[in-house]
């Protein structure tokens, strides 16, 4: 997605930057999705909260305090000063709820943006497609490989074993 002069409006990497993986999900938090938008956290909350049949469970929730705790812990930087935290738990919302988004924010931007989140969101399951299969052929090799690779230990084990003698021992016995 271009802008007038031809930039990217929002880099891709910024986009896959901002999911995160919560409660199984791969989901974008609001603060994100207000900064990609254009919009004030408080105005893009408004705006669901005024729509709240747009956005069953499983298209939004909102974090517990521990996971809030746990994503502050992950961005390291905190501002310090009255007023500058949040109040409240943020809403995170999985593509479904990005989706839904659009309808509720009616800009321009909006809709651009939020284009580009699910080509991101394609992208990603994409992505994670191709590993599942990565990993299911070297689990095949591997043990096609293991099968293999046991004949050889077996077979360097008996090279390293001692070898039997059945001659007998010349020289001077001493009981």
């Amino acid at each position: 997605m271009k802008d007038t002069e031809g930039a990217a409006l929002v880099p891709l990497e910024r986009i896959t930057n901002a999911i995160v993986l919560l409660r199984g999900h791969k989901v974008m938090l609001d603060a994100d999705l207000a900064v990609l938008y254009g919009v004030e956290t408080r105005a893009l909350v408004q705006a669901v909260r005024r729509n709240t049949g747009r956005f069953p469970a499983d298209f939004m929730f909102q974090l517990t305090t521990d996971e809030a705790a746990f994503l502050r812990s992950q961005t390291v930087t905190l501002k310090t000063g009255r007023g500058l935290h949040r109040k409240y738990l943020p809403y995170a919302f999985t593509e479904q709820g990005v989706a839904m988004l659009s309808s509720v924010l009616r800009s321009y931007r909006a809709v651009q943006v939020n284009i580009e989140i699910m080509r991101a969101f394609v992208r990603l399951r994409q992505m994670l497609e191709s590993n599942t299969e990565l990993a299911k052929k070297l689990d095949s090799l591997e043990k096609k490989y293991d099968a293999q690779f046991k004949a050889v230990f077996q077979a360097i084990r008996e090279l390293m074993a001692p070898p039997i003698s059945t001659k007998k021992k010349i020289g001077f016995r001493r009981d």
